[in-house]
């Protein structure tokens, strides 16, 4: 547990401590194969800046977040341009968590950081499902000869899953190639999320763990 940054605020006060926090949020400030428009490395810390003007109850749900034990880690202390040992950290922080019965949340950082995590939980439960709520499908074989892009992730999320595991809510572009792709491999509904509902009833009547 020491490879990571204490930030100086915790993100929307999530102050338990890690032996008494039932789910642990932390960091991952890395966007080295971002294509489009990089700086996602800032996110977590703009995050938590920005969520000090929010309140932490919710009247939409009857909810206050001071009601659950929440641990915020702070950001790891990810190297700069290398995936594979990025990827390598990010799965082993958080296999920890969940070898102490932790769920978690990470703040990212690029879409890429998605495959360390799913790779940890599907570890721990192989019958894994996932959410993947985007703009873009992810499902290149890879993006300027890179397999381990932002570009590529969900590809390779399938590649440790499998068929029908994968539920793409929201997609709105992507090569032609991705969507017939995900055509034959996955279960999306594309453009809109109206049929979130539905998703979940499914993924409720199979009981199955759900990442998102």
């Amino acid at each position: 547990m020491s490879n990571y940054t204490k930030m100086p605020q915790t993100f929307l006060g999530f102050d338990a401590s890690f032996e008494a926090a039932a789910t642990v949020v932390f960091g991952a400030p890395y966007d080295s194969t971002c294509s489009f428009r990089p700086g996602t490395r800032f996110g977590p810390e703009a995050m938590r800046r920005d969520f000090l003007g929010l309140e932490s109850y919710s009247p939409y749900l009857d909810r206050s977040i001071e009601d659950y034990a929440i641990h915020d880690a702070g950001d790891l202390e990810l190297p700069f341009a290398q995936s594979e040992e990025t990827l390598s950290q990010i799965e082993a922080f958080v296999s920890t968590c969940l070898a102490h019965d932790k769920q978690t949340a990470m703040l990212g950082g690029e879409h890429l950081l998605s495959l360390a995590s799913i790779k940890a939980f599907y570890q721990k439960y192989p019958d894994l499902h996932v959410v993947h709520l985007d703009a873009h499908t992810d499902l290149r074989e890879a993006y300027l000869g890179n397999p381990l892009s932002h570009a590529s992730v969900m590809r390779r999320v399938w590649e440790l899953l499998g068929d029908r595991r994968i539920h793409q809510l929201g997609i709105r572009s992507g090569e032609k190639e991705e969507f017939l792709f995900a055509k034959s491999h996955l279960s999306i509904e594309p453009f809109d999320v109206q049929s979130m509902d539905t998703v979940a009833q499914e993924l409720q009547s199979l009981d199955v763990p759900v990442y998102i």
